[in-house]
Parts: structure tokens; sequence; C-alpha cells
């Protein structure tokens, strides 16, 4: 007879400290009565608003999560205090930007409708009835913008990183603090320059103008975030290429660029990202144009900035509910652009490991 060998099952590691399911329903459930209490007691108190209600609610749930673990020592008393302070916290950061999120979709839906994204507004005035006209002009002309921002920066701000930590010359120290002195400008400020430059020196305003003063913007982000992840390739890569004869020039754009190639398309997304919502310097150099154009250099250019401020300005009420709808899609867009930036960076991690 022949002996039966069977494999041992993986035996799982403990981990006493996650929570079942009745665990997490429990606190989820308690959470919720604090809310709840927290609200009857804001209603027959001076307090008011969610304001008052976060007030009460915060030091009730760490007294309830210090009544409930104490029977279980300070340990497990003061991990339950930690974790509702860290959970209160992270439910104040983001009270405000789902209160932005939640009244920019409330005010500006009415406006949304395929022909507010396919119509401009040359034909229509901005009190008009909704259904009429459009952004398109607008979404095409910061589409223009930007791809011409990028164009600029893109280059300019991986050449800086690639000097800072690959050149390493000795003017490192002054390019790293003309990027972080830049990141510090104030976009109306960016605006001024190029409007002193170039929009005075040609007496118009036009969508190339603008294209600059956002590049000006993007120079430092795509810069600082391009040194950080030109930071990660290993040290024994780069001796590696220079072992093989390669030189530094060859080391660089043949063996680290290619490394952190997706790195870089997330450092470019994300200045992309930061000067998409710009307005100041938009309103000195690029001005408003009603009409659909792709020209940069053919004299003004819509932006959806602009253009949400334009309808602000009107005051109509018509021309407020565009203005929210703007602002709506402008939201969107650059969502879409820092979700893409999460998911390139998510491919650059696993293809590390």
């Amino acid at each position: 007879m022949t002996a039966v060998t069977t494999q041992p099952s993986a035996v799982r590691p403990l981990q006493p400290w996650k929570l079942t399911t009745a665990q997490r329903f429990s606190r989820f459930a308690t959470v919720i009565a604090v809310v709840a209490v927290a609200a009857l007691l804001v209603l027959v108190s001076p307090l008011a608003g969610l304001a008052g209600i976060a007030l009460v609610a915060i030091p009730l749930q760490v007294a309830v999560s210090v009544a409930r673990s104490g029977r279980h020592g300070s340990v497990a008393a003061r991990n339950d205090v930690a974790t509702s302070l860290i959970g209160s916290a992270f439910l104040i950061l983001m009270a405000p930007w789902l209160s932005i999120l939640y009244t920019v979709v409330r005010r500006g839906y009415e406006a949304i409708s395929w022909n507010f994204l396919t119509d401009d507004m040359r034909v229509t005035a901005p009190d008009a009835e909704l259904g009429t006209g459009g952004i398109a002009h607008a979404i095409v002309g910061t589409g223009v913008m930007v791809l011409v921002a990028t164009a600029v920066s893109v280059p300019l701000g991986i050449l800086s990183g690639v000097y800072i930590t690959e050149i390493r010359g000795r003017f490192t120290k002054l390019v790293r603090f003309i990027v972080q002195a830049m990141s510090g400008v104030p976009s109306i400020v960016a605006g001024l320059f190029i409007y002193s430059t170039l929009v005075i020196y040609n007496k118009s305003y036009s969508g190339f103008a603008g294209a600059l003063a956002l590049a000006v913007l993007m120079i430092p982000t795509v810069a600082r975030t391009a040194e950080e992840v030109l930071k990660l390739v290993p040290e024994e890569l780069r001796f590696a290429g220079y072992a093989l004869g390669s030189t530094q020039a060859s080391n660089v754009f043949r063996i680290v660029l290619p490394t952190v190639r997706s790195g870089l398309v997330t450092s470019a997304i994300l200045g992309v990202a930061r000067v998409a919502g710009e307005t100041a310097p938009l309103l000195m150099t690029a001005q408003i144009f009603l009409a659909t154009k792709g020209n940069p250099f053919d004299g003004p250019l819509a932006s959806l900035p602009i253009v949400t401020f334009s309808f602000f300005q009107n005051g109509a009420d018509n021309a407020v509910t565009r203005a929210w709808g703007t602002s709506m899609v402008l939201l969107v867009l650059i969502s879409l652009l820092f979700a893409l930036a999460r998911a390139v960076s998510a491919d650059r991690r696993r293809s590390r490991r």
C-alpha cells in the first residue's frame, strides 16, 4: 500500500483587531444614534445647523466610546477615543467638499442638456430661456489653452526635474528655489506678467497669451512632481547603465525616464488639473469670445472659468443657473483628471510589484 500524503492547509494568521460584521453594524448604529441625539439637542439649544450638530456629536461620540470600551481596559478605551476623533476629523474635512458638490449639482443640473454642451452663445443672451445656447465655445477654448499650456510646461517641468535629480549641476539649488518660489506665485501675477509682455506688445488678447499664463502656473507643479518621481528610481539602475557604457544623456532618456513614464504622465495630469479652473490670469490675457473657435492666435478665446464669471455678472436667474451648470461641467472635468491621475499612479505601483 502506498501512503497518501496530504498537503497541509494554509494557516491564516489571526487578526483580533479586525472588526466583525456585527461589530461594524453596531458601531454604525451607534454613530447614527449619536447624530440623532445631537440633532435633537441642537433643536432645544442656541446652536444651529451642521456646525452645531458636529459640536455636540463629537464629544458625545467620544463619551459613548469611552463608556463602551472602558470595561476592556484603558488601551481599548484610548483606541476607541482615537478612532472617534479621527473619524470625526475626517467627516469635518469632507463636509465642506460635499457641501460644495451638493450646491453645484443642486443649482446647476437644470442647465445641463445636450444642447448646453454642443452649442455656443453667439446668438443667445445669457438670460435667455434654458435649453437655448450652450458652452461649447468655453469647452473648446479651455481644451485649446490647456493643450498649448501642456505642450509648453510639461517639457520644461520634466527637464527641470531631470536637472535637479540627474544632472545636479552648480545651479541645482537655484533651480529648486525658483521652482518652489513659482509654486507660491498668485495666479493674478502670472496674468499680469503675460499681459505686460505679450498682450500689450501685440495690442490684443488671445488664447495663446492665456495658455502661456496657465503654463507659468503649471510648470512648478509638473517640475516638483517630476522631481519626486525621479527620486524613486533606484541608484543601482543608473549605475548599471553607466557600467554598460551608457552616457549620462543616454542613461537619462533610455533608462531613467522610461522607468518612471507613468509617474511623469501623472505629473502632467496633475498640472492640467491645477490650471484648468484658473480665472484671474485668463481675465487679463484671453478674455471671452461668444462663438466657438479653436485658433489660439485669433483674438480672444472663451474658457469655462471666464464664462462662469460672465454668467454670474449678468445676475439674471437663467444666467446664474447657466453659471452653476458651467461650474458643474468644470468640476466634472477636473474630477475626471484627478481620477485619471490616480489610475495611472495605481498602474505604476502595480507594475513596480
